[in-house]
């Protein structure tokens, strides 16, 4: 498979505010003992502390977590641009 390869082309690399992309970032906790994970929640980082604090409660010796925060991007051409005209 060969792609096109555009030299000297402007890009804009932002936030994807296309419809139906979330408009805030996700954050979700995992635990690193037994890989329970919170759920994710669209720009609220309080339910996911919530629940890491409550997993420990009630597994003592569950004290550490992963935290990711996902946030969702978009790359469009920008003016000038030959894929400026060009519906994905």
């Amino acid at each position: 498979m060969r792609g096109t390869i555009i030299k000297a082309a402007d890009w804009h690399l932002g936030l994807d505010t296309e419809e139906g992309a979330p408009e805030k970032p996700l954050h979700e906790v995992e635990c690193t003992t037994c890989h329970a994970k919170s759920g994710a929640t669209e720009g609220r980082r309080l339910p996911a502390e919530t629940w890491a604090i409550k997993h420990t409660g009630e597994r003592p010796g569950h004290w550490s977590f992963r935290s990711t925060a996902t946030s969702f991007w978009r790359v469009t051409p920008a003016p000038g641009n030959p894929y400026a005209e060009v519906t994905p």
